[in-house]
């Protein structure tokens, strides 16, 4: 029996051990986080691989100068980027044609590709011109979050729109999320400025969110997604809904879109850069008040995904890192 209870004081000493490294490490990372909003320094200019001038890079500080941003983020996907970027731009163009006001850019972030992603992106600047498609070079890979953070800071759009390279989510459905941030942004503005005119209103400055959700397929997804996937999925709301709050059903849906005021407060703060960072928006909207609309969107599961098994400890590193930074308020966020 004293031997049983030896072990047992053993074990227990070994996790009180454990349960404090992980402690240790996780308020030792936050706090030298603390000051990680600042990331990635910015590119002084785009590169225009037609006239080999250089272009000045805008800030989202900046007033806006097209009226959508496209920003997609890009890691060693020279063999799914081309068809997305393809569909994508034969939209836009589209549209453009039937609506002189409409004007875009595609932003793409190369995340330190180690593939021929940089030559993908640069051809087809070189084939719609620098005004309509920009690469940003993150150099080495930092992540999703900061690939798509570096994107949305030196975007020129009134409204910025995030997605995937995969194109899982057909570009279209922009249009979904595009309409009810109008109808939404118009009903805000009469009721909070009920003696302006329609021609003071400005869809930049009011901040709103609309993120695109899978979540009416679940369903069917968990009939055809792998069983390790699903284990992802159900484990990571149940932690979200911790960290975050209640609210949005999915948080992960690589297909958001944001007016320019809500982008400006959202990404100069966001410090995440990886699979999380789509918790911290929610957490971010929450705390500024910024109302987030979330809207079916159509989706299809694209091989070649980068999420497995292994990206389990990152997504809890990053979830327990942002939990203890706002909650001890070693993280400061700005207004």
């Amino acid at each position: 029996m004293g031997f049983l209870w030896t072990i047992a004081e053993l074990l227990v000493a070994l996790v009180f051990i454990i349960a404090s490294f992980l402690l240790t490490a996780v308020v030792s990372e936050a706090y030298r986080r603390r000051h990680n909003n600042t990331h990635v320094d910015a590119p002084a200019f785009f590169e225009d691989p037609n006239s080999l001038k250089q272009v000045p890079c805008p800030h989202i500080h900046d007033p806006a100068e097209k009226y959508i941003s496209l920003v997609i983020p890009a890691f060693n996907e020279e063999h799914r980027l081309p068809g997305a970027l393809d569909e994508t731009i034969n939209y836009l163009q589209e549209r453009a044609a039937k609506d002189k006001s409409f004007t875009y850019e595609v932003v793409i972030v190369d995340d330190g590709s180690a593939d021929a992603t940089k030559r993908v992106a640069f051809d087809f600047v070189k084939k719609y011109t620098v005004d309509n498609v920009r690469v940003i070079l993150l150099g080495r890979n930092h992540g999703k979050g900061e690939a798509i953070r570096k994107g949305m800071l030196h975007s020129r759009g009134e409204l910025l729109l995030m997605l995937d390279a995969d194109g899982a989510t057909k570009v279209t459905d922009l249009e979904k999320l595009e309409n009810q941030i109008h109808a939404v942004a118009r009903k805000e503005f009469r009721l909070g400025e009920s003696t302006s005119s329609d021609s003071s209103f400005r869809i930049s400055d009011i901040p709103l969110a609309a993120f695109g959700s899978r979540a009416h397929l679940e369903e069917k997804a968990l009939a055809t997604r792998k069983w390790y996937r699903n284990f992802l999925m159900k484990g990571f709301h149940l932690v979200v809904l911790l960290t975050a709050g209640s609210g949005i059903r999915d948080t992960q849906c690589g297909f958001k879109m944001f007016t320019r005021a809500a982008a400006r407060k959202l990404f100069t703060n966001i410090r995440l850069k990886r699979w999380c960072f789509d918790v911290e928006l929610v957490f971010l909207c929450k705390w500024f008040g910024i109302r987030v609309i979330e809207i079916s969107v159509n989706w299809t599961e694209i091989p070649g995904s980068k999420v497995n098994p292994l990206s389990i400890p990152n997504m809890l590193w990053e979830l327990a890192l942002m939990s203890m930074g706002y909650r001890t308020r070693m993280w400061k966020i700005c207004s």
